[in-house]
This record gives C-alpha cells, sequence and structure tokens, in this order.
C-alpha cells in the first residue's frame, strides 16, 4: 500500500498546471546534451559539429547555419539521506511532526526521479543507527524507504546526528550520485561541516532542511509543549513574552544566514521548507537551482 506515494502525487496533482508538467516531462534530461530521439532546439553551428545534425530547412529560413540539439536520455541514481534523529519527531506546527514534511520532500524528490525511470536508494539515520536502502527502480522500492524513514522516526528514538549520518554515507555510498539531504539542522559544527565536505566532494548534494514549530508563538499559549529531547514541557509563559519571541526571530535568521554561508562555500544548493503546502513549490526552485548551478 502506498501511503507516503499517494499523499505525494495528491500533493504534486494540485500543482499539474503547464509549467510544473514541463518541469516534470524534462528536469534530468534538460542536465545533460547529447544525441538522443527528443529533439531540444537549434544554435548557429560551429566549426566540429557533425553535418549531419544541420537543419536545412531552418537554416534557410534564418539566413545562418542552424544544427539540431538533442536531450540525452540518461538514468541517474538518485540517493535519498533522511535525519530520523529525534528532533524530527519535534512538531512543525500543531499536532503535525516535521518528519512527515521530510517524507513529503523526500517523496517528491523520489517520485520525479522514479517518473523518468531514475534509480531512487533511501538512507536514514540518527546518532546510534543508520540503515540504506540501495537503488532500486519503481514505487514498491521509494515506498519502502520512505515508511522506514517515517517508522524510525521518534520522540524515543536516538539523538540527530548529521556528522554521523553523512558519515556513514561516505562510507556506503561510493557510486555518484545525485544526493538529497533533508535534515532539521540549523547550523553544521566541526564534526558535520568536514563531513558535508566530503560528501561534496563525493556526490551532487541538494540539501533541504524542515522547519519546526516557533514556541513563542501567540497561537500557541495554551498549548503544553514539551522539549523532545529533555522530555520535560517547555515554560508556560513562553509564548507570552514579547522580547522573547522577537530574540528567538533573530535567531532563526541568524543561523539560516551562517548555514547557507557554509552551504554556499560547499558548493551545495540549500532550500528550506516551513510546511506542507510550500513543498512542491521549494523542491522545484531547488532543483532549478541546482541545475544552472552545475553549469557554471
Amino acid at each position: 500500500m502506498t501511503v507516503h506515494l499517494t499523499r505525494v502525487k495528491a500533493r504534486l496533482s494540485i500543482h499539474a498546471h503547464r509549467k510544473v508538467r514541463g518541469l516534470l516531462e524534462g528536469e534530468y534530461a534538460a542536465l545533460h546534451a547529447g544525441r538522443s530521439m527528443d529533439f531540444n532546439d537549434l544554435r548557429e553551428y560551429v566549426r566540429g559539429d557533425d553535418v549531419k545534425d544541420i537543419d536545412w530547412k531552418a537554416s534557410a529560413r534564418s539566413r545562418a547555419l542552424l544544427v539540431k540539439r538533442y536531450a540525452a536520455l540518461r538514468q541517474h541514481t538518485i540517493q535519498l539521506v533522511v535525519s530520523t534523529g529525534r528532533s524530527m519527531a519535534a512538531l512543525h506546527e500543531r499536532d503535525v511532526p516535521k518528519r512527515d514534511l521530510a517524507v513529503m520532500v523526500a517523496g517528491v524528490l523520489g517520485w520525479l526521479a522514479v517518473r523518468h525511470g531514475d534509480l531512487v536508494g533511501v538512507a536514514w539515520g540518527d546518532a546510534d543507527e543508520q540503515h540504506l536502502l540501495r537503488p532500486q527502480r519503481g514505487e514498491l522500492p521509494l515506498e519502502r524507504g520512505l515508511q522506514a524513514v517515517h517508522d524510525a522516526t521518534t520522540t524515543t528514538g536516538g539523538a540527530s546526528d548529521l556528522a554521523a549520518l553523512v558519515d556513514y554515507v561516505v562510507r556506503t555510498v561510493r557510486r555518484r550520485t545525485v544526493l538529497a539531504l533533508v535534515c532539521d539542522a540549523w547550523e553544521l559544527d566541526a564534526a558535520a561541516l568536514t563531513a558535508m565536505k566530503r560528501l561534496a566532494v563525493q556526490h551532487e548534494v541538494l540539501f533541504v532542511t524542515v522547519g519546526g514549530i516557533d514556541p513563542t508563538a501567540e497561537a500557541l499559549a495554551l498549548d503544553v509543549l514539551t522539549d523532545v529531547d529533555t522530555g520535560k514541557p517547555l515554560p508556560a509563559w513562553i509564548a507570552d513574552d514579547e522580547e522573547l519571541r522577537r530574540q528567538y526571530a533573530d535567531l532563526l535568521v541568524a543561523d539560516a544566514t551562517s548555514l547557507k554561508r557554509q552551504l554556499d562555500a560547499l558548493g551545495i544548493v540549500h532550500a528550506h521548507v516551513t510546511d506542507e503546502a510550500n513543498v512542491i513549490k521549494t523542491v522545484f526552485d531547488l532543483l532549478e537551482h541546482h541545475r544552472h548551478a552545475r553549469r557554471r
């Protein structure tokens, strides 16, 4: 039963206008140019081009030699890596854990790859243990991976440890892949930064962070919130302190700026997802950014 992929498809169908359909059909093929049966566009002839590729009719109309370009059809290996530490079981909105948001992001990326016949692998883990499902084709292996991520993310699980998870992936995923890392890290400590440097050398990395609930929000003033790391309830007055709310907002901005600076230095594209309604747009913006970044 493809529960998670059903949610992904339902969310995608809401956005299935012409622009999105075009990206669904051509995202990966557009990463490479080469000979295939799929015509891509025309460009001016340059010395060294195969004369068989000249479009004589188009050349006659434009009065310049034009050659046909084709989209190269290549199968890719996409590796989804999701942090399943207990901080990912914390809420991103009332009664909805960040885990659900992370599974949606991974599901959208994975399903886009499956649509193109690509191999998709799933890795997940926390400070205590890490796991890997080797890349396979089709929806069922992807659904099994998403279910494993969902089931592994609990408030009683191990602590989140990005460095440990990335080190595990570096050791076990040897073949170069397009690797999408989904986590809730707001900063890279020394160990995580070192691990990410190794990962960026070995793979093409996409980095997606998922947001959590704002414990200082006035809307949560009557809710009983619990810190997933300590298991203790947060003070009841936390949502009534205006100064604390301002300081918390400033801290989030500072952390986001610091993380972006670190990832930019590594040449890693990054996106932040705050709610399920924006997952599709955020993922497509990320893929578009990644596509252009590859051509620099």
